[in-house]
């Protein structure tokens, strides 16, 4: 009786323990996917602060778009300075897999592949590296994630969730995410690097209701170390339009027209 006893225990645990993790990943996927729209259109400014405070400003316009499989497509394309028009970046999610990215260069008059272990470098000199660009994204069974505590934001009661890369070549070794317990808005997140130092905050600013979307108006990126950041600012954006298939294939990228 004894022994059956303690093994009921155990299996117990062990599945509240499963529950656990199943949960944490649940939260993090309704976060990921909280907004639903067949397409999404944006036309943002970017402001960078360096760390004497002196600020430059780029325009940006982005494309998202799911395919058949519900796999989501972005595309960003750059307007000005003159440093970086043209520049345009594709994203495609792999169900499981690390994502598909490519970018354009206008300097360079050609289309580069960015592989897994290039998700480290910074686009486009800002405080987000390509991983961070496309980490809203990112597909969920990529990371093991766990509940650490509750803790508020804003005044708001969020789940506190721990989210570490099944694979040791992401750049971070653990991403801790603050979401909205009542509407999944994932306010904040900790990134860690791979000695285990926080070491950029990435953070949403603003929201605003858009056409029955909370949706993220400003969302900064700072880098705690260099004491700089980079805040992307909604100008305009545009839930369910119109978006042409080739606007996601890296000819876009190299013509900057849809075929």
């Amino acid at each position: 009786m004894v022994k059956k006893t303690i093994i009921a225990l155990v299996l117990l645990i062990a599945m509240a323990g499963f529950a656990v993790s199943q949960d944490a990943a649940s939260v993090v996927e309704k976060s990921r996917k909280r907004i639903e729209a067949s397409s999404v259109q944006t036309r943002s400014k970017m402001v960078i602060t360096e760390k004497d405070g002196k600020t430059s400003e780029r325009a940006m316009i982005q494309y998202s778009k799911d395919d058949a499989k519900g796999n989501n497509r972005s595309v960003v394309v750059f307007g000005s300075p003159a440093s970086v028009a043209g520049t345009r970046f594709l994203t495609i999610e792999n169900a499981g897999k690390n994502d598909d990215r490519w970018i354009f260069l206008p300097a360079q008059s050609k289309v580069r592949r960015i592989d897994s272990q290039g998700g480290s470098g910074r686009f486009v000199e800002t405080d987000f590296s390509y991983d961070d660009i496309s980490s809203q994204d990112r597909n969920t069974d990529l990371d093991n994630h766990k509940i650490v505590r509750e803790d508020k934001v804003n005044g708001k009661d969020c789940y506190v969730i721990e989210s570490t890369p099944k694979n040791s070549g992401y750049q971070y070794s653990k991403m801790v995410q603050y979401i909205d317990k009542s509407n999944f808005v994932n306010y904040k997140v900790e990134l860690y690097d791979k000695k285990g130092v926080l070491v950029k905050l990435l953070e949403i600013l603003e929201l605003k209701e858009i056409q029955g979307r909370l949706t993220p108006m400003v969302t900064k990126m700072s880098t705690l170390a260099e004491k700089t950041s980079t805040a992307i600012n909604i100008e305009a954006i545009k839930y369910d339009g119109e978006i042409p298939e080739g606007v996601f294939t890296p000819d876009f990228l190299a013509t900057g027209r849809s075929r």
